[in-house]
């Protein structure tokens, strides 16, 4: 077996491969957010209905999640860095297509590439942390990434209305081709290769293999599945607010927007406030006090939606809880799921983050099938949270699996 040159692992330290990571892991979700407010405009611009252009998005974040299943396997064997590369191109070609795009069935076709491309960022990001660090120093890495993953989301809505309005609906994709650019680059002088080439590692024997390995290990699967339930509850609220919050509740577009900083700003605090505590205490230990507050939010969403017609701070209130608790989960969680498969941690990190997106597709899925979006959300968001802390209790009494200690001991 190829082994890989010591200088290429002293050269990826842990701020460039936090900040790297960041970078990729943001061009997916702000790829999506810094869209929305174009929508309206390019419902006009092409003379088309809400529906066509909503599915401008649909079929990004389809792409976005099923994608992950390929490139993550596909790093394994060729190595990280060429598959960031590739993958970027295909997005950096979805972008120029999406910014000259004649009508809007070309626009549904570039906003998919758009989407699988992008998903290298986090089905990648994972797995290189793993090939270079652990425990602890993994840990501190995934927390950096959630703070700018963070920050990026959070403003790119308010971002993409400035520039629509300065420049008109093309230029949001004239950012995202800058976006897809300056990945490439980055990635292109500064990443050294992680992993040595080894094309054994996607026959099509060994790609079932690794993905049994995984779906049958319950150290990963419940590691998953308490990230799935925190994480893919934000994903499916996203669903579910703009119905309660402008329909219900009144706000306007622009109050929505605003208001919706309190979830993403008590994550960013929740994530700044981990980032301290990580220096004295093991991240594994920081879990139970986060889903403390998942439960809590959980609960107060649950109670408070049933007893009276909702506000904003009925509704926003326990999601801050909620979000302000996810941050405080994630770096031990994300790290565990990858920990015990260092020879697949590509295939391990695509999987991860496939459930990641499922557990928000099935979330959506189920809360249009309630129909009601605040009966769904006073349902699903609990129910969620509470499967997250089963799931965590399940992983906790679980042995360590052999050549592993436990995630954030030390």
């Amino acid at each position: 077996m190829n082994v890989l040159p010591p200088e290429n692992r002293t050269f990826m330290t842990e701020r460039r491969v936090g900040l790297i990571g960041a970078f990729m892991v943001a061009v997916g979700p702000v790829s999506m957010a810094l869209y929305t407010p174009a929508m309206p405009e390019i419902v006009d611009a092409f003379g088309t209905t809400e529906a066509a252009v909503k599915l401008t998005l649909s079929l990004y974040f389809a792409g976005f999640a099923f994608s992950q299943l390929i490139c993550g396997p596909m790093s394994d064997g060729f190595g990280r860095k060429p598959i960031i590369i590739a993958f970027m191109t295909l997005y950096l070609a979805a972008s120029v297509v999406a910014l000259f795009a004649p009508n809007v069935e070309i626009l549904i076709a570039a906003r998919f590439f758009q989407g699988a491309g992008a998903a290298v960022g986090i089905a990648i990001s994972r797995a290189l942390i793993r090939d270079l660090f652990h425990n602890d120093r993994a840990a501190r890495i995934m927390n950096l990434q959630a703070i700018i993953l963070a920050v990026g989301p959070a403003l790119s809505p308010t971002l993409g209305g400035i520039i629509m309005e300065l420049a008109g609906w093309h230029a949001i994709f004239l950012v995202m081709v800058a976006m897809g650019l300056g990945v490439i680059l980055v990635s292109s002088f500064g990443l050294r290769e992680t992993v040595p080439r080894d094309l054994s590692r996607i026959r099509p024997r060994a790609l079932v293999s690794s993905y049994a390995t995984l779906l049958g290990s319950g150290y990963f699967m419940l590691s998953s599945l308490v990230v799935a339930g925190t994480v893919g509850a934000l994903y499916t609220l996203a669903t579910v607010l703009p119905f309660i919050l402008i329909d219900r509740v009144g706000l306007t577009a622009t109050q929505f927007g605003v208001g919706m900083l309190l979830q993403s700003g008590s994550f960013f605090v929740g994530s700044l406030i981990v980032r301290r505590l990580l220096r004295t205490i093991p991240a594994a230990r920081l879990v139970p006090v986060g889903l403390a507050f998942v439960g809590a939010g959980g609960v107060a969403i649950a109670v408070l939606l049933r007893i009276a017609p909702p506000s904003y701070l009925s509704v926003m209130g326990p999601i801050a809880s909620y979000a302000f608790g996810i941050a405080f989960v994630m770096p031990a969680m994300m790290v565990a799921s990858v920990a015990p498969f260092p020879r697949i941690a590509g295939s391990a990190s695509s999987m991860s983050g496939f459930m990641q997106m499922g557990g928000g597709l099935l979330g959506g899925t189920v809360a249009a099938l309630i129909g009601d979006p605040v009966v769904a959300t006073a349902t699903i968001i609990p129910a969620m949270g509470f499967i997250a802390i089963a799931a965590w209790i399940g992983w906790s009494l679980l042995p360590e699996p052999p050549g592993v200690t436990r995630i954030g001991s030390g």
